[in-house]
Protein backbone atom coordinates (compact mmCIF):
# COMPACT_ATOMS: atom_id res chain seq x y z
CA UNK A 1 0.00 0.00 0.00
CA UNK A 2 0.94 3.70 -1.08
CA UNK A 3 2.06 5.99 1.91
CA UNK A 4 0.06 8.76 2.84
CA UNK A 5 2.29 11.21 0.82
CA UNK A 6 2.61 9.33 -2.04
CA UNK A 7 -0.85 8.55 -2.87
CA UNK A 8 -1.58 12.56 -1.80
CA UNK A 9 1.44 13.74 -3.90
CA UNK A 10 0.31 11.41 -7.10
CA UNK A 11 -3.23 13.47 -6.62
CA UNK A 12 -1.60 16.85 -6.56
CA UNK A 13 0.70 15.77 -9.61
CA UNK A 14 -2.27 14.67 -11.37
CA UNK A 15 -4.15 18.09 -10.42
CA UNK A 16 -1.01 20.06 -11.36
CA UNK A 17 -0.68 18.39 -15.24
CA UNK A 18 -3.92 19.25 -15.48
CA UNK A 19 -4.00 22.98 -14.44
CA UNK A 20 -0.64 23.20 -16.82
CA UNK A 21 -2.95 21.85 -19.56
CA UNK A 22 -5.63 24.36 -19.28
CA UNK A 23 -3.65 27.32 -18.71
CA UNK A 24 -0.31 27.07 -19.95
CA UNK A 25 0.31 30.79 -19.82
CA UNK A 26 0.47 31.11 -15.82
CA UNK A 27 4.19 30.01 -14.68
CA UNK A 28 4.31 27.23 -12.02
CA UNK A 29 5.53 28.83 -9.19
CA UNK A 30 1.87 31.63 -9.65
CA UNK A 31 0.47 27.57 -9.63
CA UNK A 32 -2.02 27.37 -6.36
CA UNK A 33 -2.00 23.74 -4.93
CA UNK A 34 -5.69 22.92 -3.67
CA UNK A 35 -5.26 21.64 -0.08
CA UNK A 36 -6.71 17.79 -0.18
CA UNK A 37 -7.49 15.77 3.03
CA UNK A 38 -9.69 12.75 3.53
CA UNK A 39 -10.36 13.78 7.72
CA UNK A 40 -13.74 14.46 6.67
CA UNK A 41 -16.17 12.34 3.82
CA UNK A 42 -16.48 15.62 2.22
CA UNK A 43 -13.23 15.69 1.86
CA UNK A 44 -12.29 11.86 1.01
CA UNK A 45 -15.08 12.08 -1.69
CA UNK A 46 -13.87 15.11 -3.35
CA UNK A 47 -10.65 13.41 -3.24
CA UNK A 48 -11.89 10.12 -4.67
CA UNK A 49 -13.88 12.01 -7.49
CA UNK A 50 -10.83 14.54 -8.54
CA UNK A 51 -8.51 11.53 -8.56
CA UNK A 52 -10.55 9.47 -11.13
CA UNK A 53 -11.69 12.52 -13.08
CA UNK A 54 -8.39 13.97 -13.63
CA UNK A 55 -7.09 9.71 -14.28
CA UNK A 56 -9.46 10.33 -17.20
CA UNK A 57 -12.53 8.08 -15.94
CA UNK A 58 -16.18 9.43 -15.39
CA UNK A 59 -17.33 9.86 -11.72
CA UNK A 60 -20.04 11.88 -9.76
CA UNK A 61 -21.47 12.17 -6.62
CA UNK A 62 -24.33 10.49 -6.04
CA UNK A 63 -26.55 12.40 -3.66
CA UNK A 64 -29.08 10.16 -1.62
CA UNK A 65 -30.01 12.02 1.56
CA UNK A 66 -33.71 13.21 0.38
CA UNK A 67 -34.49 16.83 0.60
CA UNK A 68 -36.25 19.10 3.20
CA UNK A 69 -39.11 21.20 3.24
CA UNK A 70 -39.29 24.59 5.57
CA UNK A 71 -43.11 25.07 6.01
CA UNK A 72 -41.73 27.61 8.61
CA UNK A 73 -42.90 31.15 8.66
CA UNK A 74 -41.70 34.69 11.22
CA UNK A 75 -45.23 36.09 12.26
CA UNK A 76 -45.76 39.42 14.70
CA UNK A 77 -48.40 39.05 17.03
CA UNK A 78 -50.76 42.19 18.18
CA UNK A 79 -48.22 43.25 20.97
CA UNK A 80 -45.24 43.56 18.44
CA UNK A 81 -43.82 39.80 19.60
CA UNK A 82 -42.07 37.95 17.27
CA UNK A 83 -42.77 34.44 16.67
CA UNK A 84 -41.81 31.28 14.57
CA UNK A 85 -44.28 29.00 13.32
CA UNK A 86 -45.06 25.97 11.09
CA UNK A 87 -42.70 22.88 10.77
CA UNK A 88 -39.16 21.22 8.91
CA UNK A 89 -40.93 18.09 6.90
CA UNK A 90 -38.01 16.02 5.80
CA UNK A 91 -39.21 14.07 2.37
CA UNK A 92 -37.11 10.72 1.66
CA UNK A 93 -35.32 10.15 -0.97
CA UNK A 94 -36.72 8.32 -4.30
CA UNK A 95 -33.55 7.06 -4.89
CA UNK A 96 -32.60 3.42 -4.11
CA UNK A 97 -31.84 2.38 -0.40
CA UNK A 98 -28.36 1.92 0.51
CA UNK A 99 -27.06 3.25 -2.85
CA UNK A 100 -23.21 4.17 -2.98
CA UNK A 101 -21.96 7.72 -2.42
CA UNK A 102 -19.80 7.77 -5.71
CA UNK A 103 -20.92 6.33 -9.25
CA UNK A 104 -17.95 5.72 -11.71
CA UNK A 105 -16.59 4.51 -14.99
CA UNK A 106 -13.79 2.59 -15.19
CA UNK A 107 -12.43 1.46 -18.06
CA UNK A 108 -15.79 0.18 -19.06
CA UNK A 109 -16.68 -1.27 -15.80
CA UNK A 110 -19.03 0.25 -13.76
CA UNK A 111 -17.63 1.00 -10.16
CA UNK A 112 -19.87 1.85 -7.26
CA UNK A 113 -17.62 3.27 -4.27
CA UNK A 114 -19.16 3.85 -0.62
CA UNK A 115 -17.15 6.49 1.51
CA UNK A 116 -16.82 5.75 5.39
CA UNK A 117 -13.99 8.02 6.79
CA UNK A 118 -12.19 6.20 9.17
CA UNK A 119 -11.55 9.35 11.11
CA UNK A 120 -15.20 9.33 11.99
CA UNK A 121 -15.78 6.03 12.25
CA UNK A 122 -18.45 5.30 9.73
CA UNK A 123 -19.87 1.71 8.93
CA UNK A 124 -22.13 0.35 6.51
CA UNK A 125 -25.56 0.12 7.48
CA UNK A 126 -27.56 -2.90 6.29
CA UNK A 127 -29.25 -1.52 2.98
CA UNK A 128 -25.31 -0.52 1.87
CA UNK A 129 -24.71 -4.11 2.71
CA UNK A 130 -27.98 -5.15 0.21
CA UNK A 131 -26.85 -2.81 -2.31
CA UNK A 132 -23.27 -4.37 -2.09
CA UNK A 133 -24.33 -7.56 -2.99
CA UNK A 134 -26.84 -6.51 -6.06
CA UNK A 135 -24.07 -4.73 -7.76
CA UNK A 136 -21.36 -7.43 -7.55
CA UNK A 137 -24.07 -10.20 -8.48
CA UNK A 138 -25.21 -7.91 -11.39
CA UNK A 139 -20.99 -7.86 -12.56
CA UNK A 140 -20.03 -4.42 -11.25
CA UNK A 141 -17.51 -3.59 -8.54
CA UNK A 142 -18.34 -2.12 -5.10
CA UNK A 143 -15.17 -0.88 -2.97
CA UNK A 144 -15.19 1.17 0.44
CA UNK A 145 -12.65 4.12 0.66
CA UNK A 146 -11.32 4.23 4.42
CA UNK A 147 -9.04 6.86 3.54
CA UNK A 148 -7.69 8.43 0.26
CA UNK A 149 -4.41 6.15 0.80
CA UNK A 150 -6.46 3.29 1.07
CA UNK A 151 -8.75 3.73 -2.14
CA UNK A 152 -5.54 4.95 -3.82
CA UNK A 153 -4.13 1.45 -3.63
CA UNK A 154 -7.16 -0.26 -4.41
CA UNK A 155 -7.67 1.29 -7.25
CA UNK A 156 -3.62 0.24 -7.88
CA UNK A 157 -4.37 -3.25 -7.10
CA UNK A 158 -7.65 -3.25 -9.25
CA UNK A 159 -6.57 -1.23 -12.24
CA UNK A 160 -3.11 -0.87 -12.28
CA UNK A 161 -0.53 2.33 -11.95
CA UNK A 162 -1.71 5.56 -12.95
CA UNK A 163 -0.02 6.94 -15.98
Amino acid sequence: MKSHSEAFDELIRLYLEEHRKKYPAIPDSYRAIPKFEDKTSNGLTRCVITFLRLSGWQAERINSQGRVIDNRRTVTDIIGNQRIIGNIQRIPTSGTRGTADISATIRGRSVKIEVKCAATGDRQREAQKHYQREVEAAGGIYAIATSFTQFFGWYQSNFGEVV
